[in-house]
């Protein structure tokens, strides 16, 4: 029986594991790919049990990007990075209201690098790699790469990697600013589960919401920014009880105590 593309687990904690499922060709990301993986993103955003993912590649690699193999045969299309259709994991990504933890264990490439850089929190094995390779096959970037590395790591940064082609060992990425952290692969899941962990202590919805606030304010100039997060504050404030502020505090300080 043939393997599906992608894989997908859901623990009782409410933490979805996604995982790239095409080792054979390093997670290249072919029609069907892009398709059940929109999908599967989709679906796991309108499940109320699910409150944080976790995406991940089978095998040595993250991903390798469009299948330009299935690309060069007709099989495939480059269209669908232009726009939000069926097919798009990015977008799907950017819509998944919780925070989405890449686990990077291999090879992130050109697509598969702009799908790392959808997710929220990079961490990443020591044998992760990154490259821009847009240039070098004559594709455009569709999916923000050309956006959003420069603003993660500075406009001189990001011309080194997407002009020159260059990898950026994780050690590299985490020094400049775009991974979080660097482990061993065989503990990358695990800290990748455990930093999942530590975001459900958050209240019911609060994931959601300052997400939210995060990425919006993020968009706007610096004031717009901070004019956003005060209008949301008593919004959001304005309807909270003192009763359950008190409730919340006890279970904070009880949950340190019993991690001491």
């Amino acid at each position: 029986m043939t393997e599906p593309v992608v894989r997908c687990e859901v623990d009782a904690q409410g933490i979805a594991l996604v995982t790239l499922n095409r080792p054979q060709v390093l997670n290249a990301l072919s029609r069907e790919l892009l398709d059940l993986l929109a999908v599967t993103i989709d679906e796991l955003g309108a499940d109320p049990r699910v409150r944080v993912l976790i995406l991940t590649g089978a095998g040595r690699a993250f991903c390798a990007g469009l299948d330009l193999k299935e690309i060069g045969a007709g099989r495939g299309s480059v269209g669908q990075q232009a726009a939000p259709v069926s097919g798009d994991p990015v977008a799907a990504l950017e819509h998944f209201a919780g925070p989405v933890i890449g686990a990077i264990n291999g090879a992130a490439v050109t697509g598969g690098f702009e799908l790392a850089l959808a997710c929220d929190v990079l961490l990443a094995s020591s044998q992760a790699r990154f490259a821009d390779t847009h240039a070098r096959v004559g594709l455009a970037s569709g999916w923000g790469l050309s956006q959003k590395l420069s603003r993660a790591v500075g406009i001189y940064r990001a011309r080194e990697i997407s002009l020159g082609g260059r990898w950026v060992s994780a050690e590299q990425a985490a020094s400049w600013g775009f991974v979080n952290h660097v482990v061993e692969p065989s503990a990358l899941l695990d800290t990748a589960r455990a930093l999942a962990a530590d975001m459900l202590q958050a209240q019911p919805g609060m994931l959601q919401r300052y997400k939210s606030i995060i990425d919006d304010g993020f968009a706007l100039p610096f004031g717009e920014g901070m004019a956003l997060e005060r209008q949301r504050a008593r919004d959001f404030n304005s309807r909270v009880d003192a009763h359950d502020i008190e409730q919340r505090r006890e279970a904070v300080r009880e949950g340190n105590r019993r991690r001491r």
